[in-house]
């Protein structure tokens, strides 16, 4: 477990990241996409906390948004006490060297003109003061850490696996020895034998470095292996946030739903499958009250009232939900 500290080493405050609708000759803005809406959570450094929803619910959007790959609408995102959404281009740039991300797809996040030596040395070069003379050695050990052999580095992305080519994104991403880093889906595109080898690489990682990381995925069983907490998103808003050993005891109706969706490995293992209504609400327009209440099997008039506000209802679980018990 994580130990408890007086401040967290990334606090975020009610984040929104809007996208505009725009038609007509003069492409005016007649609506938004509400991708993010008032997302706080908190990250103690070496805590991993497993992000998980439906396609659509703004996991991805969260993370770009953290480190300002995407310009979010409003909120504050403070990385070691500074609010990173007011710094100016110069510090932001600094700041990147403490807030990196490994992005999911490995074939498209490499560039393909681009060696091994060149794709780790340019994060080398423009986040760290290495020395020419020292700058292989520092990327022949990170390849070390992360699986590959020093005879990588004059390789191109095209002669290397896809868990390999993983593997350098990963490289990539830590050669700057950060605090913190998104993994955006960062095993889906892999084999299973694959995933499971990165997997187990980055918890080996995460405790040598103490790297704290916001685990973006979809596979619960991945999440719960390789998460402190784990934080469920639909349609831009947080419905819990729980530890991995609450996982069986959700206290909200949308995680009850996901857990009962996940594969079983037991065969003989019976489980109520709860079948969703399949008709996702816009974005654009969202339900009013809980955006989950149209799908919702324990759904009431009083949920299209307000806004259900993140509650504790246990040490350290969260849910966003005014029923008190269902099922």
């Amino acid at each position: 477990m994580i130990a408890e500290k007086d401040a967290p080493l990334l606090d975020v405050r009610g984040l929104k990241t809007h996208f505009p609708v725009r038609k007509g000759l003069l492409q005016r803005e007649v609506a938004s996409v509400k991708a993010v809406q008032d997302v706080s959570f908190s990250l103690q450094a070496g805590e991993v906390l497993g992000l998980v929803g439906e396609s659509g619910s703004g996991k991805t959007t969260v993370g770009r948004s953290l480190l300002r790959l995407i310009e979010p609408t409003g909120g504050e995102v403070l990385f070691e006490g500074v609010d990173v959404l007011t710094l100016k281009s110069d510090a932001m740039r600094k700041m990147r060297s403490r807030m990196q991300m490994i992005f999911q797809d490995p074939y498209a996040s490499l560039n393909p003109r681009m060696r091994v030596r060149s794709i780790i040395g340019e994060a080398l070069d423009l986040h760290t003061d290495v020395t020419a003379a020292d700058r292989d050695d520092r990327i022949v050990d990170i390849l070390r850490k992360v699986g590959l052999p020093a005879d990588a580095m004059p390789r191109f992305p095209h002669e290397f696996s896809g868990g390999q080519r993983q593997r350098i994104g990963i490289a990539r991403a830590l050669s700057v020895r950060p605090r913190f880093v998104v993994a955006d889906e960062a095993v889906s595109a892999l084999d299973v034998s694959v995933q499971a080898q990165v997997i187990n690489l980055l918890q080996d990682l995460r405790r040598e470095m103490n790297l704290a990381m916001l685990f973006i995925a979809h596979d619960l069983s991945v999440v719960r292996y390789l998460s402190d907490r784990i934080m469920i998103m639909y349609l831009g808003r947080i419905m819990e946030i729980l530890p991995c050993r609450s996982l069986l005891h959700p206290r909200h109706p949308y995680t009850e739903a996901l857990l009962s969706a996940a594969p079983e490995p037991d065969p003989d293992l019976k489980r109520d499958r709860i079948l969703l209504n399949p008709e996702l609400p816009s974005p654009m327009a969202p339900p009013s009250g809980c955006v989950f209440r149209t799908r919702c099997r324990y759904a009431k008039e009083d949920c299209a009232q307000a806004v259900p506000r993140l509650r504790e209802v246990a040490p350290g679980h969260q849910t966003a939900c005014i029923l008190d018990s269902f099922g």
